[in-house]
């Protein structure tokens, strides 16, 4: 039993690491696509960044892809739904507001999650995860200046954060028990979130607008969205959501903003001052209290 419990524990070890590098290179991905933005538009930055995964994903996973049911298919289309979702509204936030703000706002879905993850199975989660959630969102509202007066790309980045709870809530339960194995459900979202941005595209401009005659800064950017912040980045949450909790996700995932506020400013020179420092602080401290409750 014992030796049951240590593997265990070193498997949810490994986990909380593998998702604490996503966040890292998620919040980088914030003053990234920011700079893009200002070689193409939105759309554009979505299509090429998921075309370039679904490229690599489908090659990688294709034997998976092959041997897949239907239905698993069908349900990592679903998510794939999700995710288009999710960055449309993130981008077309980003493009309206900083990206410090963008990097705060989406760590809402730590607070959102828990109580979507628990609320589904009929209860509140422990006190601990709603106090740790608590102190958490009080860091983002520190550090954002009390969000007293939201912009149009602040409300889009605050919609992309309740559906980001929802998307990891969802793989938990849609993916349980599937056989469809991480990097082939992160093959089908690639390509459902690049077929349907080709979909508005196509909905709203000529086939010629798919031509992009930015430079090498644009497609570095789309190199890095795509490898690091989509393929890896992916893998790992699909991955570490088969192996821990949503609720344990979302607040490693909620230290996100701490690596954008920081990479913003080196970036970026968006601004730091103390009480960016004590708002970060909070977040830290919340996250892993509220990780040690839900243990």
């Amino acid at each position: 039993m014992a030796i049951g419990r240590a593997v265990r524990g070193g498997t949810t070890l490994r986990a909380d690491l593998a998702v604490l590098a996503v966040a890292m290179v998620w919040g980088a991905s914030y003053p990234v696509a920011k700079s893009a933005l200002f070689h193409a538009p939105v759309l554009l930055l979505i299509f090429y960044r998921f075309l370039t995964t679904a490229t690599v994903m489908s090659a990688v996973a294709w034997c998976g892809l092959a041997a897949a049911p239907r239905r698993d298919v069908l349900a990592g289309a679903v998510l794939g739904a999700i995710l288009f979702a999710i960055f449309l509204a993130e981008t077309w936030g980003i493009a309206f507001t900083t990206a410090t703000n963008t990097a705060l706002i989406i760590s809402l879905c730590t607070v959102i999650t828990p109580f979507l993850d628990f609320g589904l199975a009929g209860r509140l989660p422990p006190l601990g995860v709603i106090l740790g959630a608590g102190v958490a969102i009080g860091g983002v509202a520190i550090l954002a200046g009390g969000m007293s007066t939201p912009g149009g790309g602040d409300l889009l980045v605050l919609v992309a954060a309740v559906l980001r709870a929802v998307m990891v809530v969802s793989t938990r339960r849609l993916m349980d028990g599937r056989r469809l194995s991480s990097a082939a459900l992160t093959a089908v979202q690639s390509v459902t979130v690049a077929t349907l941005t080709l979909a508005a595209l196509l909905a709203q401009e000529a086939p010629s607008a798919l031509l992009v005659t930015a430079g090498s800064g644009f497609w570095g950017a789309v190199v890095f969205l795509s490898i690091f912040c989509t393929i890896g980045a992916f893998y790992v949450q699909n991955a570490a959501l088969r192996r821990t909790s949503p609720t344990r996700v979302s607040f490693l995932m909620g230290t996100e903003p701490l690596f954008g506020f920081a990479l913003s400013w080196l970036l970026l020179a968006e601004p730091v001052t103390a009480v960016t420092l004590l708002g970060a602080g909070l977040i830290v401290g919340g996250t892993f209290w509220g990780l040690m409750s839900e243990r």
